[in-house]
């Protein structure tokens, strides 16, 4: 029978240690961080961000090389209005291929009226298209992407429709102009309304009486 030793890499960390690896190497640019369902949570201000992110990527107790996904969130009606903290935040979900652990990454940008954060696309080349998405259906802006235009909606498209306060019909719609032979933008034609649900109760329906 042969004998075999699992490397490391194999090994999955204990949430505790993954927390207490992060809070050494990001020291007092870790504002905050938190522990839930096993999964580590650390919050970083936007002037640290980019930073931050370099050493969690670099430092021997995280090498989080790789990031598995980036969004933008807008917390403008969160706990149904009662949140009155920063409205526009970044959270990035980073992936240590080597130590077999995982971290998620949060920044919030500090002005609700122009949220700028710096791209971490010279860190990690995943966040190209991830950063596009943010700026695109949030209007977040990540200073220093080499080529930050939209990539869901058209480049005709008025707003960032994963905003809050977005109407759900949009600011305007388009169709294709048989006698122009192009599409055209015109005003929303969809009413805006709120439908009740009407419901009819039958005596004996199904058998019940």
């Amino acid at each position: 029978m042969f004998e075999t030793s699992l490397s490391p890499a194999q090994h999955i960390p204990a949430p505790e240690s993954v927390r207490d690896a992060v809070a050494s190497a990001l020291g007092g640019k870790a504002q905050r961080i938190t522990m839930a369902l096993g999964e580590v949570t650390v919050v970083v201000k936007a002037a640290d961000y980019a930073e931050a992110a370099l050493i969690l990527r670099d430092d021997a107790g995280c090498l989080f090389e790789q990031l598995v996904d980036l969004c933008g969130v807008d917390y403008s009606d969160y706990r149904n209005g009662e949140y009155d903290g920063l409205r526009y935040a970044v959270v990035s979900h980073l992936l240590s291929v080597s130590l077999n652990q995982r971290v998620r990454l949060k920044v919030f940008c500090a002005d609700d009226d122009f949220p700028v954060i710096p791209s971490v696309t010279g860190i990690w080349n995943a966040a190209n298209w991830f950063e596009r998405e943010a700026f695109d259906l949030f209007g977040i802006i990540f200073e220093g992407h080499a080529d930050l235009r939209r990539i869901l909606t058209d480049y005709g498209f008025i707003g960032h429709p994963f905003r809050k306060d977005f109407p759900v019909t949009g600011h305007v719609e388009m169709r294709y102009d048989a006698e122009l032979k192009r599409v055209i933008y015109q005003p929303v034609t969809i009413e805006q309304r709120e439908i009740t649900p009407r419901i009819i109760r039958e005596d004996g329906y199904g058998g019940l009486k």
